[in-house]
This record gives C-alpha cells, sequence and structure tokens, in this order.
C-alpha cells in the first residue's frame, strides 16, 4: 500500500468556511464579484493547489485518473436555464476526478466537495445511462467475485463502509433470480463514500483522509469504467483529457449543482474526524 513521505497540511481554513457561509447569505453575482479576491483567495485557490497535491499523489495508486483544474474543477456558476431556482451561484467548491478515456464529466470518478455544512469525499457513478447501466450489470454478472472483494475489502470498508445507491426491489430482467450477483445487479447508482462536518476541511487530518478514501474507492471506479470503456462506438474527446477517443457515457457525479447532494449523500456515513490514518 502507497503512503507518502509527508502528508500536507489542509490548503483549506476557516477562512475557506466563512466565505462559503456568507455566500449562501448573500447569493447574487454583485455581492459576489465584489469579493472575488478573497473567492480566489479562500475557496478556489486551495481548491488549486489540493489539485496539484492530488496530481503528484494519485499515480500511485490511480494514474488513469486526471487531477488537472482544467478539467476536475467545478465552475463556481450555477447554470440556472432549466431550473425554478434562480440562485446564480453555488455555496459549495467541489471537484471530480474522470478516468483518462472519457469525454469531460462522464464516467465513473472520485469527487470531493466542500460546502458550508459538510465536507463529501468519495465516488462512484452517480446516474448511469440505461445502455451503460446495462453494459456494467453484464460486466459484473461476470465478475461479481471481483467486485465482491473490492466492496468487502478492509480499506474500502474502513473507508467508507459499504456501497450504496438506489437499486431494485429485484433482479433485473435479463439475469436469473438466483443469480450469484443478485445483490450487485439490483444496483442503479454506484456510490461510495464519507461525510464529514464542514469544520474537517480545515483539518490537520483533512488530506491524509482524502488519500485513504480515494485509495480504497478507485478499485470501484476502475471496475465500473471497465465495460464503458470497451463498448460503443469511438467518439473524439478533447487532447488534453490524455486519450484521443472515447464513446459518450453519462455523469459519473453532479455537474452543476448542489442539488442532488443530498441523495448522493444519503448512503454516506456522518461521523467525527478519524484519527490520522498515517
Amino acid at each position: 500500500m502507497y503512503y507518502p513521505m509527508l502528508v500536507m497540511a489542509s490548503p483549506f481554513t476557516r477562512k475557506t468556511l466563512a466565505f462559503l457561509r456568507a455566500l449562501k447569505r448573500h447569493n447574487d453575482r454583485g455581492w459576489f464579484h465584489r469579493r472575488k479576491d478573497q473567492y480566489e483567495a479562500h475557496v478556489r485557490g486551495p481548491m488549486v493547489q489540493l489539485l496539484a497535491q492530488l496530481a503528484a499523489d494519485l499515480p500511485a495508486f490511480a494514474p488513469e485518473l486526471i487531477a488537472d483544474p482544467r478539467v476536475s474543477l467545478y465552475r463556481i456558476y450555477r447554470d440556472t436555464r432549466f431550473s425554478e431556482d434562480k440562485r446564480p451561484l453555488k455555496t459549495h467548491i467541489a471537484a471530480h476526478f474522470p478516468a483518462r478515456g472519457f469525454a469531460r464529466n462522464e464516467g465513473a470518478g472520485l469527487y470531493l466537495e466542500v460546502a458550508p455544512g459538510w465536507v463529501w469525499i468519495g465516488g462512484g457513478l452517480y446516474m448511469p445511462s440505461s445502455a451503460d447501466l446495462r453494459a456494467i450489470r453484464e460486466h459484473i454478472a461476470s465478475h461479481h467475485r471481483t467486485l465482491h472483494r473490492i466492496v468487502t475489502s478492509r480499506p474500502f470498508r474502513r473507508a467508507v463502509g459499504t456501497l450504496e445507491g438506489e437499486r431494485l426491489s429485484r433482479v433485473p430482467l435479463g439475469f436469473p433470480k438466483d443469480h450469484p450477483a443478485a445483490e450487485y445487479l439490483r444496483f442503479k447508482q454506484f456510490l461510495a463514500g464519507c461525510e464529514f462536518e464542514a469544520e474537517f476541511a480545515a483539518s490537520g487530518r483533512f488530506y491524509g483522509t482524502v488519500l485513504t478514501i480515494f485509495r480504497a474507492v478507485a478499485p470501484l471506479v476502475r471496475f465500473l469504467n471497465a465495460p464503458l470503456l470497451e463498448a460503443g462506438p469511438p467518439t473524439r474527446v478533447p487532447q488534453r483529457v490524455g486519450v484521443q477517443y472515447r464513446r459518450s457515457v453519462t455523469p459519473a457525479l453532479p455537474i452543476e449543482d448542489g442539488a442532488r447532494l443530498p441523495d448522493l449523500r444519503q448512503g454516506a456515513r456522518r461521523r467525527p474526524a478519524p484519527a490520522s490514518p498515517w
């Protein structure tokens, strides 16, 4: 198992949380633009710093995942075109870590969010299309022992508990009811993560915990992406992602706003800051 020689201090501080909480109370562009320098210094800047460190550490256990602000960092501005909620700004800072070979914001990946009331660290696949879900289920049916080993491994159980997500009440059509993978075939989402109090973002144990959870969840992400990378006709994706061709699949985790996060976090465990994993 990989352990970095030194674990960096969290780039987030109490000023990060203070800004996000103030933004939640004053969610308008004018207020935000007058304090854009504070946002850059205390919110976006620390996340970029975190991404830079993860770009150095992820290759040791998940070399296929990307940690690059141009790809990973979510915008602060909400897309309100088709929403009744016209608040212009998100009140959290978030980043995702997709696999090379996918179009932007697609495929299973890791995810990190710092919000006024919580920190969420984990990953998975949030809302696969019917075609992608079918491909994943076929993969599970053929490789269910591998999936079981991943989600029952000691690192996975200690870091995030259990595999979570919405699931069917019965085995989906096309698979026998007594299939040995029946438990996993019923999943419609594949989520693994853990929720902490917001103040944990500024804790000295924050970055070590991020690495521990990401290391535990990365095998699940790799398992979910395997059938998607193999399926379908190729399409061109941006060169900076690192692979020239890849078909289009559905988003791994919420892309725009935190509106979906309460659902995402149903399976996570809120708990006090853990003892240092180092």
